[in-house]
This record gives C-alpha cells, sequence and structure tokens, in this order.
C-alpha cells in the first residue's frame, strides 16, 4: 500500500486545495501521470503520481483544504486489496482532516462536497471558467460523459442568467482576494529566505557580442516561429555552469547541503494581476535550444493561465530572473528556499567597453549571482559567474 499525499509545492505553501480528481478508485496509474488538480495561493497546479499502482480508495472530497503531507488516496500493488486498507487510511485521514467544514463553500464549488467516487466531473478549465463568471457549478447541467461539466456547459449557464452587477463584484473580489493570498506567500517565502539565508551577492557585465550575432546568423535561416530568443541562450548558460559548480544546483535542509541530480532551472515569470512564480523547465543542459524555447514558451503561458505541474513548482534546483525587459540594468535576487542560488538577468543594451586594447560600443547583459554562503563561499561565485561568462562567448556549446 503507497499513500498518495499532498505534495508541497514549494516552501511557502502549507496547505492546498483538492479541485478535482482525475482518476477514481480502481484506476491503475503510471509514473508522471496526473492525477489530480490542485488549487494554490498561486495557481491551479496539475498533481503528477510518482508511483505505480492502482488506485485503492480516494481519502479527499474534491473542494476540501488539506495541509501538506495528508493522505489524498491510496494506491495498491499488484495483489493487494483495498478492504484489508480502508479501515485504517480513512481512520488517518479523518484524523487529519480540519476539525469543522468551512461555513460555506468557495464561489464554483458545492456545497457539500458528495463522496469521492460519485462526484460530477469538472474539467480545470470549466471550474475556472465557473469562478471567472461566477456561476454556481452545483447549478449547472452537465452534458459530457457521465454528466461531466464542459466549458460549453458553463458559458451557458453564464448566458441564460440574468446579468447582475454583484457578479462582477464577486468576481473581482475573487481576484483581489488571489492576489492578497499570493502576496502573503511570496512574503512568508522572502522573509523566510533573508531571516535564514546568509546572502552574499556577486555580479559581471557580460559582452554577448558573439551570441547575439551568432544568434541572429542562427534565427535567419529559421522561419518566425523557429526562432530562439536571447533568454534561452542566457538560460542554457546558466544550465551548464550549475551543472559543473553543482555546488549552486541544489538545496540547504536540515543544517546539510544536497547536491541535486539534475538541474532544473526556475524561472521567474510575472503574472498578470500580480504576483511571481517561479517553476521550472527540467534538464537544462541536456535540451537544444530550439525544445528550450518551446519549453519556455509553453511555461510562461501555462503559468499566467495557472495551469502548472506540481513536477515544475516543486523540482526547481536552481533559479533564474530575468527582468531586461523591464528596462532595468540589473537585479539582485533573494534566494528562494530550500535553494542556495539565483541567477538575474537585466537589460541587454549598447554600452562603451574597452576590447583589445579599443574603446567600442558593444552589447552587454549584467549578470548577477546571490548565493547560500553556508554552501558556497565567493571565490566559487566568481568561477560560476566566469563560467557562464565563458558559455556565452562560445554561442555554439550551447546548440549541443
Amino acid at each position: 500500500m503507497i499513500e498518495f499525499t499532498m505534495p508541497a509545492l514549494g516552501s511557502d505553501m502549507d496547505e492546498g486545495t483538492l479541485n478535482e480528481w482525475l482518476v477514481k478508485p480502481g484506476d491503475k496509474v503510471a509514473r508522471g501521470q496526473i492525477v489530480a488538480v490542485v488549487e494554490t495561493t498561486k495557481a491551479a497546479v496539475e498533481v503528477e503520481c510518482w508511483q505505480e499502482g492502482t488506485v485503492g480508495e480516494l481519502l479527499v472530497p474534491v473542494g476540501e483544504t488539506v495541509q501538506v503531507g495528508t493522505p489524498l488516496a491510496i494506491l495498491l500493488a499488484p495483489g493487494e486489496r483495498a478492504e484489508k486498507r480502508r479501515p485504517r487510511a480513512a481512520a488517518r485521514a479523518a484524523a487529519k482532516a480540519p476539525a469543522a467544514p468551512a461555513p460555506s463553500a468557495p464561489v464554483g464549488r458545492p456545497g457539500t462536497p458528495t463522496a469521492p467516487g460519485h462526484r460530477r466531473w469538472v474539467s480545470p478549465a470549466a471550474r475556472r471558467l465557473a469562478q471567472s463568471l461566477s456561476v454556481d457549478l452545483g447549478a449547472v447541467t452537465g452534458t459530457g460523459p457521465q454528466g461531466a461539466v464542459t466549458i460549453n456547459d458553463v458559458e451557458h449557464a453564464a448566458a441564460v442568467r440574468e446579468p447582475a452587477k454583484p457578479a462582477t463584484t464577486a468576481a473581482t473580489r475573487s481576484g483581489a482576494d488571489r492576489a492578497a493570498q499570493m502576496r502573503k506567500s511570496i512574503a512568508a517565502a522572502m522573509s523566510r529566505s533573508k531571516r535564514e539565508i546568509p546572502h552574499y551577492y556577486l555580479t559581471d557585465e557580460i559582452v554577448l557580442e558573439k551570441s547575439l550575432t551568432w544568434l541572429t546568423a542562427r534565427n535567419a535561416q529559421r522561419s518566425i516561429d523557429e526562432r530562439v530568443l536571447p533568454a534561452v541562450l542566457l538560460l542554457k548558460a546558466v544550465g551548464l555552469a550549475a551543472q559543473r559548480f553543482g555546488e549552486f544546483n541544489g538545496f540547504w535542509r536540515e543544517d546539510g547541503f544536497e547536491p541535486a541530480t539534475g538541474v532544473h532551472v526556475g524561472v521567474g515569470i510575472s503574472l498578470r494581476g500580480g504576483g511571481l512564480v517561479a517553476p521550472a523547465i527540467h534538464d537544462v543542459p541536456d535540451k537544444k535550444l530550439d525544445e528550450l524555447m518551446d519549453d519556455l514558451t509553453n511555461l510562461v503561458a501555462r503559468a499566467r493561465s495557472f495551469s502548472l505541474r506540481s513536477s515544475e513548482m516543486s523540482d526547481p534546483t536552481i533559479t533564474v530572473t530575468n527582468l531586461g525587459d523591464k528596462g532595468v540594468d540589473a537585479v539582485f535576487g533573494v534566494i528562494y528556499p530550500p535553494q542556495v542560488g539565483i541567477v538575474g538577468f537585466g537589460q541587454p543594451a549598447q554600452r562603451v567597453r574597452v576590447i583589445d586594447n579599443g574603446i567600442r560600443i558593444v552589447p552587454t547583459v549584467h549578470a548577477t549571482l546571490a548565493a547560500d554562503h553556508r554552501a558556497s563561499d565567493g571565490h566559487r561565485g566568481a568561477l560560476f559567474l566566469g563560467a557562464i561568462n565563458e558559455l556565452l562567448q562560445q554561442p555554439d556549446l550551447l546548440e549541443k
């Protein structure tokens, strides 16, 4: 028997709300399969399961908010039977559940959750649309398979409903509540970071002339849809450098450094409604530039539509924040615990530099490193930034 628990989707997450089950008792699940959707203060996250087995029991009903680590479901190994495990699992879930239910349910969730195996299925997109339109899903007739509520059902319910001003007010309040909760989460994580992590900061001005000339020639041979942004070169350079300097790629846990087995670069993404997330692009050093460009485009789109995966939120081993498009020269980030480093890039711009004993105007970017002094020191940090610089002077190495 394996307990599938509420995952920690970042150090600032204490609890999550189960929005949707994508499996039911009796279903077989594979490693990496998305089995549930959990609502956090930052996004509706698609939760993956990293064990194989058969769903024996769903312990938490849709709409319930539980603490990180609470068992959500029971997975059975071949030959195991759910009946033998159910009483103990149910008792454990009941012990960890809140003492009393909330007096009222949030917009878009039934007031009294039904048993997990008999609830009405609602797609994540339909649920988010219902929230934005202030449509009560309990009053919507589902026309999908087995009575599932679809986007069309929500749109129809909103169309036939008599327009009312309070609906707009409720939607606005919902957005404001989300923004306020996100600010609280960010404040908690960043306060912990500055309180617990002894930061040190380094900066280096990197000449981008070779990289941008090479990238311009490369993009000229491709269609607009196949072209790569300069930001992808920066991501690849950080990933390769982090692979070489492992003390910046990992986690500080229980008074010790844990090096990561892979390089999963978190990308700082600002959200349209305010706030910030930093989900991961996995295995950056092993990916071609075209693949990284596709991953980055997809990640930004899903982050801004509040649809991310649990591995993307929990796996970053080092983070990159790039504020070049905002016009700032440099950004000195705050480390996101339990990570031990964050790399920042400012705006690439034409600047005066002395090159080969002559004065030239060349494109440069200010790269910064904020690192945890418990895991590394300034000497190694300087070498790490130097490796990023070196890689950007040899852009052919980034293509491999």
